[in-house]
Protein backbone atom coordinates (compact mmCIF):
# COMPACT_ATOMS: atom_id res chain seq x y z
CA UNK A 1 0.00 0.00 0.00
CA UNK A 2 1.49 3.15 -0.87
CA UNK A 3 1.80 6.23 0.89
CA UNK A 4 -0.68 8.00 -0.30
CA UNK A 5 -3.17 5.30 0.06
CA UNK A 6 -2.45 5.53 3.65
CA UNK A 7 -2.75 8.91 4.20
CA UNK A 8 -5.82 8.53 2.31
CA UNK A 9 -7.41 6.59 4.75
CA UNK A 10 -6.31 8.35 7.47
CA UNK A 11 -7.64 11.25 6.96
CA UNK A 12 -10.96 10.40 5.56
CA UNK A 13 -11.79 8.44 8.62
CA UNK A 14 -14.59 9.50 10.49
CA UNK A 15 -12.43 10.78 13.64
CA UNK A 16 -10.15 12.87 11.56
CA UNK A 17 -13.03 14.80 9.88
CA UNK A 18 -15.05 15.15 13.33
CA UNK A 19 -12.12 16.58 15.10
CA UNK A 20 -11.49 19.02 12.03
CA UNK A 21 -15.19 20.20 12.01
CA UNK A 22 -14.95 20.58 15.90
CA UNK A 23 -11.42 22.57 15.62
CA UNK A 24 -13.21 25.02 12.69
CA UNK A 25 -16.73 25.12 14.63
CA UNK A 26 -14.44 26.35 17.85
CA UNK A 27 -12.44 28.41 15.83
CA UNK A 28 -15.53 30.27 14.71
CA UNK A 29 -17.54 30.20 18.11
CA UNK A 30 -14.37 31.76 19.87
CA UNK A 31 -15.59 35.54 18.53
CA UNK A 32 -18.85 34.69 20.01
CA UNK A 33 -17.25 33.98 23.82
CA UNK A 34 -15.17 36.38 23.56
CA UNK A 35 -17.29 39.02 23.37
CA UNK A 36 -19.89 37.53 25.51
CA UNK A 37 -17.39 37.74 28.14
CA UNK A 38 -15.58 40.86 27.29
CA UNK A 39 -18.56 42.81 26.87
CA UNK A 40 -21.12 41.68 28.77
CA UNK A 41 -20.23 39.71 31.78
CA UNK A 42 -17.15 41.42 32.67
CA UNK A 43 -18.17 44.75 32.72
CA UNK A 44 -20.70 44.61 35.33
CA UNK A 45 -18.09 42.50 37.51
CA UNK A 46 -15.66 44.97 36.89
CA UNK A 47 -17.88 47.59 38.05
CA UNK A 48 -18.93 45.64 40.91
CA UNK A 49 -15.22 45.04 41.85
CA UNK A 50 -14.50 48.93 41.81
CA UNK A 51 -12.77 48.43 38.79
CA UNK A 52 -9.95 46.08 39.75
CA UNK A 53 -7.32 45.45 37.74
CA UNK A 54 -4.64 43.14 39.01
CA UNK A 55 -2.35 43.44 35.90
CA UNK A 56 0.04 45.69 37.91
CA UNK A 57 0.63 43.42 40.70
CA UNK A 58 4.01 42.12 40.75
CA UNK A 59 6.66 40.56 43.07
CA UNK A 60 10.25 42.63 42.08
CA UNK A 61 13.31 40.21 43.07
CA UNK A 62 15.45 43.14 41.30
CA UNK A 63 14.42 46.64 40.74
CA UNK A 64 15.93 47.98 37.78
CA UNK A 65 18.21 51.17 36.97
CA UNK A 66 16.47 53.14 34.28
CA UNK A 67 19.81 55.53 34.16
CA UNK A 68 21.72 52.55 33.58
CA UNK A 69 19.79 50.58 31.30
CA UNK A 70 19.33 47.85 33.52
CA UNK A 71 15.68 45.98 33.54
CA UNK A 72 13.49 45.38 36.31
CA UNK A 73 13.43 41.16 37.24
CA UNK A 74 10.07 40.96 38.92
CA UNK A 75 7.08 37.84 38.83
CA UNK A 76 3.90 39.48 37.55
CA UNK A 77 1.38 37.28 39.21
CA UNK A 78 -1.34 40.05 38.57
CA UNK A 79 -1.38 39.26 34.54
CA UNK A 80 -2.10 35.38 35.93
CA UNK A 81 -4.80 36.49 38.27
CA UNK A 82 -6.60 38.22 35.48
CA UNK A 83 -5.72 35.24 33.04
CA UNK A 84 -7.54 33.15 35.69
CA UNK A 85 -10.48 35.29 36.06
CA UNK A 86 -10.89 35.64 32.41
CA UNK A 87 -10.69 31.63 32.30
CA UNK A 88 -13.39 31.34 34.74
CA UNK A 89 -15.94 33.16 32.96
CA UNK A 90 -14.93 32.15 29.79
CA UNK A 91 -15.71 28.66 31.40
CA UNK A 92 -19.05 29.75 32.41
CA UNK A 93 -20.24 31.61 29.69
CA UNK A 94 -19.28 28.30 27.57
CA UNK A 95 -21.35 26.30 30.37
CA UNK A 96 -25.10 28.66 30.22
CA UNK A 97 -24.31 28.73 26.65
CA UNK A 98 -24.07 24.84 26.61
CA UNK A 99 -26.62 24.33 29.04
CA UNK A 100 -29.29 26.39 26.78
CA UNK A 101 -28.45 24.73 24.17
CA UNK A 102 -28.91 21.07 25.33
CA UNK A 103 -32.30 22.51 26.92
CA UNK A 104 -33.48 23.55 23.62
CA UNK A 105 -32.53 20.50 22.40
CA UNK A 106 -34.51 18.61 24.50
CA UNK A 107 -37.53 20.76 24.39
CA UNK A 108 -37.07 20.04 20.60
CA UNK A 109 -36.75 16.25 20.93
CA UNK A 110 -39.99 16.12 23.63
CA UNK A 111 -42.11 18.41 20.85
CA UNK A 112 -41.13 15.89 17.89
CA UNK A 113 -41.62 12.69 20.08
CA UNK A 114 -44.79 14.19 21.09
CA UNK A 115 -45.97 14.48 17.02
CA UNK A 116 -48.78 11.74 17.12
CA UNK A 117 -47.64 9.23 14.56
CA UNK A 118 -49.30 9.15 11.28
CA UNK A 119 -52.21 6.90 10.58
CA UNK A 120 -51.40 3.52 8.73
CA UNK A 121 -52.05 3.17 5.39
CA UNK A 122 -54.92 1.18 3.89
CA UNK A 123 -52.63 -1.43 2.81
CA UNK A 124 -51.40 -1.81 6.13
CA UNK A 125 -55.01 -2.13 7.72
CA UNK A 126 -56.67 -4.84 5.48
CA UNK A 127 -53.28 -6.55 5.83
CA UNK A 128 -53.80 -6.55 9.61
CA UNK A 129 -57.33 -7.96 9.26
CA UNK A 130 -56.32 -10.47 6.65
CA UNK A 131 -53.97 -11.84 9.46
CA UNK A 132 -56.41 -11.58 12.05
CA UNK A 133 -58.93 -13.56 10.24
CA UNK A 134 -56.22 -16.01 9.23
CA UNK A 135 -55.37 -16.38 13.11
CA UNK A 136 -59.16 -17.21 14.06
CA UNK A 137 -59.64 -20.22 11.77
Amino acid sequence: MSMLQEFKEFAMRGNVVDLAVGVIMGAAFAPIVSTLVDKIIMPPIGLALGGADFSSYKAVLKAGDAANKVPEVAISYGLFINALINFAFTAFAIFILVKAINEMKKRFDKAKAAEPAPPPAASEIYLKEIRDALVKR
